[in-house]
This record gives C-alpha cells, structure tokens and sequence, in this order.
C-alpha cells in the first residue's frame, strides 16, 4: 500500500514559518504594523473620550484622569494620538493604493505597448517630476482645497509618478523575454499580456516600493498637515498635533514630540520590513 501524500502545507503556515525565520528587525516590524493596525482599527473602543471632545483646560499635565496631558483646547492627548492613528495611516493607505493603481498600470502599460504611449506617458511623468513634491502638493491644495479627497487624489497622482519609473523599468526587462513574444504570436490581447504575464514576474520589487512610497506618502501627509494644508481640525492627525503643541517644547514638555515619534516609529518598523523582503526576494543568503 502506498503511502497517503504529503499534506500540503497552508500558506499561513508558510508565512508565520518564514516570519520566525526572520530577522529580529523584520519581526519588530511587523510587531509595529501590527499594533498600529490595531489601534487604528479599535480607536473607538481604546480611546478614552472622543476625537474632538474638550474634557479639561489647556495644556493640563500629565495625570490619572489625562496619562499623556491635554492639548491646546484641552482635548485629551491619548485620544488624540489613537484616533490620528486611524486618520493618518488610514488615508496613507488610501493614497499609497491609488498612486500604485495609476502609476503601476501606466508604468507597465508603457513597456508592453511602447511607441508613441511609452513616450507621451514618460514626457508628462518627467514634466511632473520636475516639480518638487511637497510644493506642488502644496499649490494644488490651495487651488483645489484641503479637504480629504482632494488630499489623497492630489498626493497620489504625485505619487504615482514615482510608481510609474519602477513599474515600467522593471516591465521593460520582462517584455522582452521568449515567453513575452510567443503570447503575441498567440494573439493574446495586451492586458492578458500585462496581467497575466508582465505583473507576476515583477511583484517583488513592487511590494518592496508599495511600503517605501507607504512611508513616504506617510510623511508627506503629516508634513501638510504641519503646515496647515493637511487633514483639517477638528480631525486628529500627528503632523497638525506637534503644530498645535510646539510651544510645549520651550517649557521642556516632551508632549509634542509623542505625535512625531509615532510618525518616526511606523517608517522605521515598515522599513525594517521592506528590507528583509527585498534581501528575501533578491535569492540572497545570509552569511554565517
């Protein structure tokens, strides 16, 4: 009698063995996505008041009743920096996937179809390039306005175009491989050829800059958001947070500084992650 097949392995249980295998500072990471995760998802439940409630005077000390102070109008700080989980990384995420659906299917569009499309498309991306980021998202957001949607629309078409570069650098070393011409020999349609052929075979290097661009939209929003361009009271974000609260810094408070090392903390974890995929990816090996 035959033995029975092996049985195959879930791929929860492939990752969760890959995650113990890893680094300790891809595992911090992923610890840090994780609680930050949670905590933007479960903001109503662990926030002690609400977003926007005044519970106590001006920047009233750290206590039982307020354990990181209150603000400039007397909001609780913790409530605050729970909730600016939520709003911060939530609408980065947003922005991050709008910026690679337009720039990862320009960019690989470009390098399938080539010709007069891959020019026009790669002019205007250097064109928008040309102009520095964070000042051309500020300009459209005083012409268009700062509300939610029009932030994540304007920082992700910016974005885009740095997803763009990648995606179609990494596409142009695919379209020309063997199994590229024979589906066009085929007759397969071009987004058959870009779906099923081209974006398989450049999924690494693309998850590897989605948690770049990640932090750098990230950074982005909460930079705005420090200069008054960003989410808009009364929504709890860390950028406008350390804004409102600077002047606690001359007093030698360290409250303001709570918002941007969370700031801090998250682009480290994703980072820490980002490496270790990208060496995993690569085929590397680590020396011993």
């Amino acid at each position: 009698m035959p033995p029975p097949p092996p049985r195959k392995e879930s791929k929860a249980s492939v990752a969760w063995r890959e995650l113990k295998k890893a680094p300790l500072t891809a595992q911090f990471g992923f610890l840090v996505i994780i609680i930050y995760v949670a905590v933007a998802v479960f903001a109503p439940v662990l926030a002690p008041y609400g977003e926007s409630e005044i519970v106590g005077t001006e920047y009233d000390v750290w206590s039982n009743q307020f354990p990181l102070g209150t603000d400039n109008l007397g909001r609780d700080m913790m409530t605050r920096l729970i909730y600016g989980a939520r709003n911060t990384v939530g609408i980065a995420l947003i922005t991050t996937l709008l910026a690679f659906f337009l720039g990862g299917t320009t960019g690989i569009m470009a390098a399938v179809l080539g010709g007069w499309y891959d020019q026009l498309t790669s002019r205007t991306v250097d064109v928008l390039m040309a102009i520095p980021g964070l000042i051309f998202a500020m300009l459209l957001l005083t012409i268009f306005g700062t509300s939610i949607p029009s932030l994540i629309i304007i920082i992700g078409i910016l974005d885009s175009t740095r997803v763009f570069r990648i995606a179609r650098a990494v596409s142009l070393n695919v379209v020309v491989m063997d199994y590229i011409e024979s589906a066009r020999l085929r007759g397969e349609r071009v987004s058959w050829i870009a779906l099923r052929e081209v974006l398989p075979n450049i999924m690494p290097p693309l998850v590897a800059e989605f948690g770049l661009r990640f932090c750098f939209v990230f950074l982005t929003i909460s930079s705005l958001s420090f200069l008054g361009l960003g989410l808009q009271p009364p929504t709890a974000d860390w950028g406008s947070m350390v804004r409102d609260n600077a002047t606690l810094i001359t007093y030698g408070d360290i409250t303001p500084l709570l918002p941007a090392a969370a700031i801090a903390l998250l682009t480290i974890g994703v980072n820490f992650v980002v490496d270790w995929f990208l060496h995993k990816t690569s085929g590397l090996k680590d020396e011993h």
